[in-house]
């Protein structure tokens, strides 16, 4: 009884497990990272341009889709510009810009912007130029939320069981279909769970993809004007096609059902590729694979490593349900799925040495991005599962030897020619059947492949490393289509320790090299707007040369402190010290390092 109760705890801990990893993907506050990274934008980030442009020009590193509030430019003053609508450059589609008014007022502006790139993943951001001078705003960095909290925990939920309910869906098949269990009856119920969840997730996916995009509440996701928008994109269309593919194998299912006919093996088969195929390809030509270099050749990499996912996980689900539901289950069904399984290990491993290569683009983005993190922590847990499964095919071995040992006939020992008859030899002990150790086994390779599903999920949610590190030279290299040098922006965060005594200068060198600059800072309180001090200092030490400290001798403008004339005279790593007085007695003298090239 004791054994019977600690078999029946192993799949509870299996859904707490899951339960858990399902938590963990929705824990980060953060907005998920998209895949579309800004390379450069004319006019630049922080540039001061003559005249007033005609229009704002952002360049991706993929093509990117446009949504019907992409972008958003405010005046100095936080009243919202009227603009055009939003397209591509002529022969462009990484290229959105959207036109500005003919006269704009001199000042600072403010430009928010929300795209999807080519992967489906909406990415947002912001901007500032200044037309003939900059001047003090009161509009934050991005002025709306980029993002609705719950739209983006229900869409990553329904990602993750679509994920999930695939690999179970196509591994019991699977399992069927090559490992030949004698009663197929066990895998019927959690079959039929997978296909029905897969559907109402996707569904739900569908349902969700609008207010996704445009990081809105998902109390919009029924109006018509969200679902036709979802159909008319590309990711919106591919989640109509699975959606039929599935409506059509459910229909193919309750046919045959009605008719009382089942079909021979080979053309069990032989459906379930054709409808396989197409259905895995909904999730590699919306995803990684679909942009970048080389998009025929990763789609069939994606298509392959899906196919061979989904083969070994939600094979080792189904065998993991037979060891519980069938105790004589012949030796020969575990052993076709190692051969199985060893076969999907081969593709996973070809094909992900391939997508890593095409996501990472070097070694160093292995460790210096979120995406080669989040790739060497999946291949940690990838290792943990090649260990359960050696172990398991270990105990699969074993007991087919056993088995083996079993059905040999005994070998028959001659009787003497004379004399009393030889007693009996003792019965032989049963062979010991190694089922306890396999069915643990399998389950290890089951919850760890839960965790390797987790961080598949969050992989597909991240900007892969060649693209980050793309994006970061070009924006440490690109100067302003303007042609006057990029400005240099430092925020310090400044606090006296009395009530109401904290919030942080913004510092801006224009041009931030060596030579003649202008320094302009603007102090902004606790609530985040602005804030009026009596007094402001701003010093520049270089101390491997014994220089300094330099006063900018920066004056009050009103609304903020500038100097329109301060001498910088050589490259290097100065040591910027602002000093903030909020009262006759209250003050503060905070030091940052600032970079000044040549």
């Amino acid at each position: 009884m004791r054994l019977r109760d600690r078999h029946r705890r192993w799949p509870r801990r299996l859904t707490l497990l899951c339960a858990g990893l399902l938590f963990l993907l929705l824990v980060p506050a953060a907005p998920a990272s998209a895949h579309a990274a800004l390379r450069t934008s004319d006019p630049g980030d922080g540039s001061v341009v003559r005249t007033a442009p005609r229009h704002v020009t952002l360049t991706f590193t993929e093509s990117v889709g446009l949504l019907t509030d992409s972008f958003r430019v405010y005046d100095p003053r936080n009243h919202r510009v009227r603009t055009g609508p939003a397209g591509h450059a002529p022969g462009r589609s990484d290229t959105a810009r959207v036109s500005l008014p003919a006269h704009l007022a001199t000042g600072t502006y403010t430009v928010a912007w929300r795209v999807v790139s080519a992967d489906s993943h909406p990415v947002s951001g912001a901007l500032t130029f200044s037309v003939g001078k900059r001047t003090a705003t009161t509009v934050s960095a991005v002025p709306d939320a980029t993002e609705n909290p719950a739209t983006a925990a229900l869409y990553n939920i329904a990602r993750w069981l679509a994920y999930l309910c695939l690999a179970l869906l196509l591994g019991t098949t699977a399992f069927v279909a090559y490992c030949r269990p004698p009663v197929a009856a066990p895998l019927r119920t959690p079959a039929l769970a997978a296909a029905w969840t897969l559907l109402a997730s996707t569904a739900a996916l569908f349902v969700l993809r609008t207010p996704y995009e445009e990081g809105t509440s998902p109390a919009q996701a029924l109006s018509l004007r969200a679902l036709a928008h979802a159909a008319t994109t590309r990711p919106g269309a591919l989640l109509l096609a699975r959606l039929a593919l599935l409506l059509l194998a459910a229909a193919a299912v309750a046919l045959l059902r009605a008719r009382r006919r089942r079909l021979p093996r080979r053309a069990t088969l032989a459906v379930a590729a054709a409808l396989s195929l197409p259905l895995v390809l909904t999730w590699s030509a919306a995803e990684h694979a679909s942009a970048g270099l080389q998009v025929p050749p990763a789609i069939t990499s994606a298509t392959l490593h899906l196919l061979a996912m989904a083969a070994w996980l939600g094979g080792l689900a189904a065998l993991l349900r037979m060891l519980q539901r069938t105790p004589a289950l012949p030796a020969s069904v575990p052993a076709r799925f190692s051969r199985l399984a060893f076969a999907s290990v081969t593709v996973l491993v070809l094909t992900g040495v391939y997508q890593s290569w095409r996501g990472l683009g070097s070694w160093q983005a292995l460790t210096d991005t979120t995406y080669g993190r989040t790739l060497l922590a999946k291949l940690a847990a990838v290792t943990a599962l090649l260990l359960a499964a050696a172990c398991s095919r270990t105990w699969t071995a074993r007991l087919t030897q056993a088995r083996a040992r079993k059905a040999a006939p005994a070998a028959r020992v001659p009787e003497p020619a004379t004399g009393p008859p030889l007693p009996p030899d003792p019965p032989a002990p049963p062979p010991q059947l190694p089922f306890h150790l396999l069915r643990r086994s399998v389950l290890a390779e089951a919850a760890v492949g839960v965790v390797v599903l987790a961080l598949t999920t969050l992989l597909t949610s991240t900007v892969p490393g060649r693209t980050a590190t793309e994006a970061a030279e070009t924006a440490e290299t690109a100067a302003p289509a303007s042609g006057i040098p990029t400005a240099s922006v430092t925020t310090v965060p400044f606090d006296v320790g009395t009530p109401g005594g904290h919030g942080k200068v913004q510092v801006t060198l224009d041009p931030g090299r060596v030579g003649r600059t202008s320094v302009q800072a603007v102090v902004y309180g606790p609530d985040g707007g602005l804030s009026s001090v009596p007094e402001l200092r701003v010093t520049f030490t270089l101390a491997g040369r014994r220089i300094g400290p330099l006063d900018t001798r920066v004056t009050d403008r009103g609304g903020y402190w500038a100097s329109d004339s301060f001498d910088l005279p050589l490259p290097g790593t100065w040591t910027m010290k602002v000093t903030v007085r909020v009262s006759d007695v209250d003050q503060v003298t905070v030091p940052v390092p600032v970079r000044v090239p040549r």
